[in-house]
């Protein structure tokens, strides 16, 4: 695989005339016609009455439905992990299109195509909604590591932090 070596930019410096040399990686960076971006943003939710429910299959088909949604608005996944009663995505979201426009198509397309692929849901769901309606957001900066790990590991110690607060109550009056 070629290395891409980083791009050169060359701008005049505001308050004097000389000029600065700027890189910027490849890798990190996307473009549109005049522009580079890299929009990153946490984003947790959930489903309709925080069921804990996205299990099994259901989790298989809640993720291969996700991918392919971001796939088709060329939304890039950086991180991704679903729980059982929310999903967590670190995703890379084009400038051209906003954070709020992306969850609404995001939410409401794999709502449809989770009913059609799982029909018994709708005795639980209703009228075909499988998510609450709010979401949380948080844009990404130099933390970017920091919130991938937080993804990967947060099943982990949430089981670890289950098991801190299990009280085992013993009766001092009984004999052991």
């Amino acid at each position: 695989m070629m290395k891409k070596s980083p791009i050169v930019i060359i701008e005049l410096g505001r308050q004097t005339n000389f000029y600065q040399r700027k890189e910027i990686s490849p890798m990190s960076d996307n473009s549109l016609s005049h522009t580079r971006w890299n929009c990153k943003y946490h984003i947790v939710f959930i489903p309709k009455y925080r069921r804990k429910i996205v299990y099994g299959k259901l989790r298989k088909d809640i993720g291969a439905i996700l991918r392919r949604l971001c796939e088709m608005k060329d939304v890039e996944i950086i991180e991704a992990h679903a729980m059982i009663d929310h999903i967590h995505m670190l995703v890379k979201i084009p400038p051209k299109m906003s954070v709020s426009y992306f969850m609404g198509y995001l939410k409401g397309k794999s709502s449809l195509m989770i009913h059609d692929r799982h029909a018994n849901l709708k005795y639980n769901h209703g009228n075909r909604t499988f998510w609450a309606k709010g979401y949380y957001v948080s844009t990404v900066g130099l933390n970017q590591k920091t919130i991938e790990k937080y993804i990967r590991e947060q099943e982990a110690e949430d089981r670890l932090r289950d098991q801190m607060t299990k009280r085992e109550y013993v009766d001092p009056f009984k004999d052991k």
